[in-house]
């Protein structure tokens, strides 16, 4: 599997070699973090210290950070109506373009979620915010907004819908999952009160993530029983794989700036050629703020899950949108609320880049690239003839 190149990360990041060291170390660390002895205090300083390092990732408050079994469940955790410091309303808005785990809704009911709609660049409609939040009827307890969407890679305006969110005395969730490591994200500047962090996608261990508070916002425990995490996920913690977020999330830190401008200019090098192979490319969120390391691309009249197929035999992992949507054939949501025909939506490729991609998996992507839309092509309109 050498010879592979690997364009997948916002599906996962291979586990960083920090993150292996200290999973290693803490797999010696015996003792259960709950307990007072030598053996417990040495789990529970690995776990805290795990704690500091995703809080500095996001400027936020250690004692804020909730660890969860991944960005699910933080959002599950999350979107209550019970929150502490909810207005009156009982009612979730949610941009059309989220994670389904918050199209679910969490724990409300599936008669108090509202669906915002988006422009056609992919970000959340401003005005229709504006309009809803000041409306006479039921106002909402929580607002839950992506900062950067996983299909397409298009940045939120998080910060303008702080503003308004709070001017309405209601709450604001954001998942963060694809963009932390990316763009700086720094909670207190998005204003948002609860943020959603997920450490596979930075490099961590599969199955841990967090939920990381700021201000009053006080969620009610989704899984309740002992006190851990404060009282707000009872269990005991995955010390390795907390110790292995903790030390990605340091890592992902130190190296964001440099890991930013670096896959930004390898963006352009892969979009460029695109353009040059396929003159009738769509890439999706173009005009629009995106995350450096995202392309979400379509050819007029290819399938991508034919595409995804004969990238992979030669090679190349790609992928046809969201992985959690993987075995599921139907359009993508997050185009068909931003407008896009269901005849190029069912097209889409998805590339996403990480801190190891080089310049030499970008053209082996583009000579694979040449290959498949080419045979592809030849044969619909084999077919057509």
């Amino acid at each position: 599997m050498t010879d592979r190149v690997y364009f997948d990360w916002n599906a996962t990041a291979p586990l960083r070699p920090e993150a292996r060291s200290a999973m290693l170390a803490a797999l010696d660390a015996v003792g259960n973090p709950s307990s007072v002895h030598a053996e417990g205090r040495l789990a529970r300083r690995l776990i805290e210290q795990a704690r500091e390092q995703v809080a500095a990732l996001v400027s936020g408050e250690p004692r804020n950070v909730t660890f969860t079994s991944g960005g699910t469940e933080a959002n599950m955790l999350a979107l209550t109506p019970s929150l502490q410091a909810a207005g009156a309303g009982r009612r979730l808005l949610v941009s059309a373009i989220e994670h389904p785990s918050v199209l679910a809704g969490g724990r409300f009911s599936a008669a108090a979620v509202e669906r915002l709609a988006v422009t056609a660049d992919g970000t959340i409609d401003l005005s229709a915010l504006a309009k809803r939040l000041a409306a006479a009827d039921e106002r909402p307890a929580l607002v839950s907004l992506m900062l950067a969407n996983n299909e397409t890679g298009v940045v939120q305006p998080v910060s303008e819908v702080a503003e308004l969110v709070h001017a309405a005395d209601a709450v604001l969730h954001v998942d963060a999952v694809q963009a932390v490591g990316r763009i700086p994200c720094d909670i207190n500047a998005l204003g948002a009160d609860l943020l959603t962090v997920s450490g596979h996608k930075i490099g961590a261990p599969k199955g841990v993530g967090a939920l990381i508070r700021r201000g009053g916002a006080l969620p009610e425990a989704l899984i309740k029983g002992g006190g851990q995490e404060r009282g707000l996920r009872a269990g005991t913690e995955n010390v390795a794989g907390i110790a292995g977020f903790g030390a990605a999330a340091a890592a992902a830190r130190r190296a964001l700036e440099a890991d930013s401008a670096r896959m930004a200019q390898l963006r352009a090098r892969l979009e460029g050629k695109l353009k040059a192979v396929s003159p009738d490319v769509v890439i999706f969120g173009a005009a629009a703020q995106r995350v450096p390391n995202t392309t979400l691309f379509a050819v007029p009249g290819l399938k991508a899950e034919t595409a995804v197929i004969a990238f992979d035999l030669e090679g190349v992992a790609v992928s046809s949108g969201a992985a959690c949507s993987s075995g599921k054939v139907q359009p993508s949501h997050v185009l068909a609320a931003m407008g896009v025909s269901p005849a190029l939506a069912q097209g889409a490729i998805r590339v996403s880049l990480g801190p190891e991609t080089t310049e030499s998996a970008v053209d082996r992507l583009i000579d694979a690239w040449i290959k498949v839309s080419g045979a592809l092509l030849k044969a619909r309109q084999g077919i057509a003839a």
